[in-house]
């Protein structure tokens, strides 16, 4: 029977939206772990460090060079029974595939407006559109800062968009008059989620989304060139001005920008995290998180991209819940076996696919992490230390990412200054 712990061999994407060179979390970490045949450029963007057994770029055992979730299959135990049972139809864990996908992002460029789609709606367009959409999951999840992050991130408020829409003429010329008086109307309701506010934001959004190409060039030239000469108009606020000059520098003429009108601006600092359910439009526009996803790829993208756009899927897929950002933050707690202030904060959005443990451990202390039903995947994102279980330990530092099987218990050790490693994680309870 292989040990319970050992280190991983993550992968890394390049996306043009990537943090170029050494300022890429990604390329840091990716260097500092020697992955095989790594070599860093610094020219080039770095956007994703992958951990996990997604067939897209799955991570391999470092010891065998073979694919973890050949590894897992040929050892269950390492998953436990119980989530094998709860996940298996879903993610093949009995194949060896975790239910969870772990990542290191950094971004420079904003990614694309999108939205993932709930359980039904990715089977429906996996058996439809299997070449787009190629597995039958969801996609919730959850972003955790490492650097001061932007993001847009659910709809603001009914009040708010009506605001900027009144202040904004450029906007509210792409949307035909009588759906933005319907809502404008409704507004201010007392009750954001009932059916009539929810199929005014809809009308409005989507009338926004499928404008022809000729106004939307127009009004944002105009806008554009109007921000640019300092002229703001009352009720126009600095954060949404700012947001749309650095995406027309990127995406210059598109659809995605108007966004910036009607989706919350967040920002987190780092330790920080927000959550995304299925429906929910978002754009992760600057910052370096830790992202941890059900294991899917499914994206339904809309604007802010040279990618596929599937704007019908995305209007009909959305949720329309309109809130303020706080809506979507996850709000941690102490987690850890030991007596005393914990070094290790537990992240724990509502879906069981996965939850996230920080780990901040100072110099020469320890901290023990009770066994957990399930896998788990953890990478150190600064200093050194071992961890420890049964008589077996291992040491670790920098850019290690390595597995702890299902109900194993582990004790975390620091040496130098500090270290700081992040922990997803999956179990029944």
């Amino acid at each position: 029977m292989p040990g319970p712990v050992f280190k991983l061999a993550p992968t890394t994407q390049q996306y043009d939206w990537g943090k170029v060179g050494r300022d890429s979390k990604v390329a840091q970490l990716a260097e500092a772990s020697k992955i095989s045949g790594f070599t860093l450029d610094e020219t080039a963007p770095y956007a994703e460090l992958w951990m996990g057994t997604h067939p897209k770029s799955p991570s391999l055992v470092l010891d065998t060079a073979k694919p973890l979730s050949e590894h897992l299959a040929a050892h269950p135990d390492l998953i436990g029974k119980t989530i094998t049972q709860r996940f298996e139809r879903d993610y093949g864990t009995s194949g060896g595939n975790l239910p969870f996908l772990f990542k290191v992002l950094s971004i420079h460029k904003a990614l694309s407006i999108q939205t993932h789609p709930d359980k039904a709606t990715a089977e429906e367009l996996h058996r439809t559109q299997g070449d787009i959409y190629k597995d039958p999951n969801h996609k919730p999840e959850m972003a955790l800062a490492l650097t001061p992050f932007l993001a847009l991130c659910g709809f603001q408020p009914l009040p708010r968009i009506a605001a900027n829409l009144k202040a904004t003429p450029e906007a509210a010329a792409l949307i035909p008059p009588n759906t933005l008086q319907t809502f404008l109307d409704i507004s201010s309701s007392v009750d954001p989620t009932g059916p009539k506010e929810k199929n005014a934001l809809k009308a409005l959004f989507e009338a926004l989304m499928t404008a022809e190409a000729i106004p939307v060039r127009q009004q944002l030239n105009q806008v554009v060139a109007r921000y640019k000469k300092g002229e703001l108009r009352e009720g126009e606020q600095k954060d949404v001005v700012d947001l749309v000059l650095r995406l027309d520098t990127q995406f210059p003429e598109d659809i995605g920008i108007f966004c910036a009108y009607v989706l919350n601006q967040v920002r987190l600092s780092p330790g920080e995290a927000i959550f995304l359910g299925a429906g929910e439009p978002h754009a992760y526009v600057e910052g370096d998180i830790m992202e941890c996803m059900a294991n899917s790829d499914n994206v339904i993208r809309a604007g802010l991209t040279p990618k596929l756009r599937d704007i019908p899927n995305l209007i009909s897929g959305l949720s329309y819940t309109a809130a303020p950002p706080s809506n979507h933050v996850v709000n941690p707690r102490p987690f850890g076996n030991d007596v005393g202030e914990p070094s290790s904060t537990l992240y724990d959005p509502p879906i069981p696919e996965f939850s996230v443990v920080q780990l901040a451990l100072p110099s020469g202390s320890t901290e023990s992490h009770r066994a957990i039903d399930g896998p788990s995947i953890a990478v150190v994102t600064e200093g050194s230390g071992n961890i420890a279980w049964g008589t077996e330990s291992l040491d670790v530092s920098t850019g290690d990412v390595f597995f702890v099987g299902a109900k194993q218990e582990i004790r975390f050790s620091a040496s130098g200054e500090k270290m700081v490693a992040y922990r997803a994680f999956v179990e029944t309870s």
